[in-house]
C-alpha cells in the first residue's frame, strides 16, 4: 500500500492518521462526559468522587491534547497530498453536505481540545495534564475571563464535533450499505479500490463558507460575554474603620492548595477590615484588626463549586469567615494574633507581616500556612496526596491613615 494519496484512493499515512485520530477522540468524548457528570455530583457534596473525577479529567486532558497534535499533523499532512475526488459528486446537495461536515470535522478536531487547553491554562484546579509540557500555554495569562470564553467555545465545539462524527459516520455507513460503492472502504486498510471518482466534482467554496459562518459564530458567542466584561473593574475589599484608624484601599487575600499534586490557587474578593493601629516601639500591642471574610466571594478555578460544598467551606450554613486579633510588635516585623474562626472551628491564627508606613500610608504582606482539618474542611478527604491538608494564606494590603475627628 503506498504511503502517499492518488486521485482514487488514500495512502497509508492519511488512513494511520484518519483512525489514530477517531481513536483518540472516540476516547476523549466519553471521558469528558463522564467527569463532568462526576463533578456536578462532588459540588453537590459527593467527596469520595474526587479521586476517580480528577483521574479522568486526567486522562480526557491528556487524550484531548495527543488528538490535538494527530490532527493538526493529519491536516498538515492533507495539505501536501492530492485528495481523492467524491464518488458521488454528480450529486451535488449530497456532496456539498459531505463538504461541510468534513470542514466542520476539521476545525472541531482543533477547535474542541485547543479550547479545554486554553481553559485549563486560564485558570487553576484539580486534573493536571499528564504531558511533560501543558500545564500552561504562551499568551494564555491565568484569566477568568479568558477561561470562561475557552469554556463556551469548548462546549460549543465539542458538540459541532459529535454532530459531525455522526453525520460523518452516517454518511460513510450509507455509502457502503445502501450505495454500495467504495468510498468506506477507500479508508480500509489494504482495501482493493475498484471505482473511480466521478467526473463531476462540487466546489470548495460554499461548503468553506458555511463551515466558516458555524465557527465565527461560536467564537463570537464565547468572545462576547468576555468582551463585554473585561472592562468591569475588579471587586476590591469593602473595609469600614472608625474615625482615627486606618482604611484599606486595596489588597488581595489569596490562598493556594495542592490537589492530586497540582497547585490549586484563589482568592477572597470581598473582605472588610477594621484596622486600629499606633506604631508604638514602647509597647508589645500595637493595635487591633477584625476581618469579614464573604465566603461566596472565593474563586478557585474549577474547584469552586465544590470548595462551597457542605464537606468544605459549607457556604450555604457559614457564610462568613472572621479573624479578630491584636497587633504585636516584634524584634522583625509585627503579628497579627489572635483568633479565625470558620464554619464555627474558633483556632488561634498568627500571622507574621511585614509592615512599611510611609506618611499616612501603609503597605503590608504577610503570610502562613493553615491545616484545613482544624476548621472541618474537607473532612472526608483523609488522603494527604489527594488534597494536601496545608493552606497557604497570603495577604497584601494598602491601607491609609484616616483623618482624627475634632
Amino acid at each position: 500500500m503506498p504511503r502517499t494519496n492518488t486521485v482514487q484512493t488514500y495512502g497509508s499515512v492519511a488512513k494511520t492518521f484518519h483512525w489514530l485520530t477517531a481513536l483518540l477522540i472516540l476516547t476523549a468524548i466519553p471521558l469528558g462526559l463522564i467527569a463532568t457528570d462526576l463533578a456536578h455530583r462532588i459540588a453537590a457534596g459527593e467527596t469520595a468522587l474526587i479521586v476517580e473525577a480528577t483521574l479522568l479529567f486526567s486522562l480526557h486532558k491528556t487524550i484531548g491534547i495527543a488528538a490535538f497534535l494527530t490532527a493538526l499533523g493529519r491536516i498538515l499532512w492533507a495539505l501536501r497530498q492530492p485528495r481523492p475526488g467524491l464518488l458521488n459528486g454528480a450529486r451535488p446537495a449530497e456532496a456539498t453536505l459531505a463538504g461541510i461536515v468534513h470542514w466542520l470535522l476539521y476545525g472541531a478536531m482543533l477547535m474542541t481540545p485547543l479550547s479545554g487547553w486554553v481553559h485549563h491554562a486560564a485558570t487553576t484546579g484539580f486534573a493536571p495534564i499528564w504531558w511533560p509540557l501543558g500545564q500552561t500555554l504562551p499568551f494564555v495569562p491565568q484569566s477568568t475571563v479568558v477561561a470562561d470564553a475557552a469554556t463556551t467555545v469548548h462546549f460549543l465545539s465539542s458538540r459541532v464535533l459529535i454532530v459531525a462524527i455522526l453525520l460523518h459516520v452516517g454518511g460513510a455507513l450509507k455509502h457502503h450499505l445502501i450505495d454500495r460503492d467504495d468510498t468506506l472502504r477507500r479508508m480500509l486498510p489494504r482495501a482493493n479500490v475498484r471505482q473511480s471518482p466521478s467526473a463531476a466534482q462540487p466546489g470548495h467554496a460554499l461548503p468553506l463558507l458555511a463551515a466558516g459562518v458555524i465557527w465565527l459564530g461560536i467564537i463570537t458567542a464565547g468572545a462576547a460575554p468576555a468582551l463585554i466584561n473585561v472592562n468591569r473593574p475588579a471587586p476590591v475589599a469593602a473595609t469600614t474603620a472608625a474615625p482615627g484608624d486606618w482604611q484599606v484601599q486595596e489588597g488581595t487575600l489569596a490562598l493556594a492548595i495542592r490537589q492530586m499534586g497540582s497547585p490549586v490557587t484563589g482568592q477572597f474578593t470581598d473582605w472588610s477590615a477594621q484596622i486600629s493601629f499606633a506604631d508604638d516601639p514602647a509597647q508589645e500591642v500595637n493595635g487591633r484588626v477584625r476581618v469579614e471574610i464573604t465566603i461566596a466571594s472565593l474563586s478557585l478555578g474549577t474547584v469552586t463549586g465544590q470548595a462551597m460544598g457542605g464537606d468544605f467551606f459549607d457556604q450555604a450554613t457559614h457564610p462568613r469567615a472572621v479573624f479578630e486579633g491584636d497587633i504585636l510588635r516584634r524584634d522583625q516585623g509585627f503579628v497579627a494574633d489572635g483568633t479565625l474562626t470558620i464554619k464555627d472551628n474558633a483556632v488561634p491564627v498568627a500571622l507574621p507581616f511585614d509592615l512599611v508606613v510611609t506618611d499616612d500610608q501603609a503597605q503590608m504582606t504577610g503570610s502562613l500556612t493553615l491545616d484545613r482539618r482544624d476548621f472541618g474542611i474537607g473532612g472526608s478527604v483523609t488522603e494527604e496526596s489527594t488534597l494536601a491538608f496545608g493552606v497557604d494564606i497570603t495577604v497584601n494590603l494598602t491601607a491609609q491613615r484616616m483623618p482624627a475627628a475634632n
